[in-house]
């Protein structure tokens, strides 16, 4: 049933049962690649959060300019999947994981904080109603516009001053710890956006869990782009 692989001395998970609704976590779009155990000691000791979610927008704008050069409807619907997916679970984690210790650690962070909640909130009533559009419908690239000025309002401004100040107030080894905190976290928070749930932690992580397999079984019938076309 298990395969091993001979590269990093770990088994393999099957696939039947990583695309599991039992498995919700593990049942995502992209595939599963296999990591050497030297690259993720690596990875988990030297990236900062920060980089981790400067990675993320970096991401986002290339899917939001895939969508915007897609030449039929077929790849325009994955790329719009694609960014749906991967932006709601960036928002999630970074209020669970992130936005606390803007709280935590920086002299102003609570107020960081609020006004970074508030501009996702923004973000989450958009990507709402860009969740249901199709590429045929007449407000489908208006809003995605729309859409895509609010956060890269809001990417500019947390890269710019918040992020910045995150990383003057703790250490290397914490901020690398919140970088794996913040990765881990994507993997269990939604897939779609739900912008009446809570956006604090401990009710919006006990809301994700209840709501996360559920948006994971609608993504198992949706397309997403192919591996040759993330090139």
């Amino acid at each position: 049933m298990y395969r091993l692989a001979t590269h990093t001395g770990l088994r393999q998970v099957p696939r039947s049962i990583a695309n599991s609704t039992l498995c919700p976590a593990l049942a995502t779009p992209r595939f599963i690649q296999p990591v050497s155990i030297r690259t993720m000691m690596n990875s988990s000791y030297s990236v900062k959060v920060s980089d981790r979610v400067k990675h993320d927008h970096a991401e986002l704008e290339k899917q939001y300019r895939n969508i915007l050069a897609a030449e039929d409807q077929d790849t325009k619907v994955r790329w719009q999947n694609q960014f749906i997916w991967e932006l709601a679970r960036h928002s999630i984690a970074e209020e669970i994981v992130v936005y606390p210790a803007f709280e935590k650690f920086v002299p102003n962070g609570l107020q960081m904080a609020e006004k970074d909640r508030a501009e996702h909130q923004r973000v989450k009533n958009l990507l709402y109603e860009f969740q249901k559009m199709t590429p045929s419908s007449s407000d489908f690239h208006p809003t995605l516009d729309k859409l895509w000025d609010a956060l890269s309002d809001h990417i500019t401004e947390e890269e710019r001053d918040d992020l910045p100040a995150l990383e003057e107030h703790i250490d290397v080894e914490y901020s690398s710890k919140l970088a794996s905190s913040f990765n881990t976290t994507k993997h269990f928070v939604p897939t779609h956006s739900h912008p009446s749930a809570p956006d604090k932690p401990p009710y919006e992580t006990a809301v994700g869990l209840l709501t996360t397999p559920l948006d994971k079984l609608i993504d198992m019938f949706k397309k997403f782009p192919k591996e040759d076309m993330k090139a």
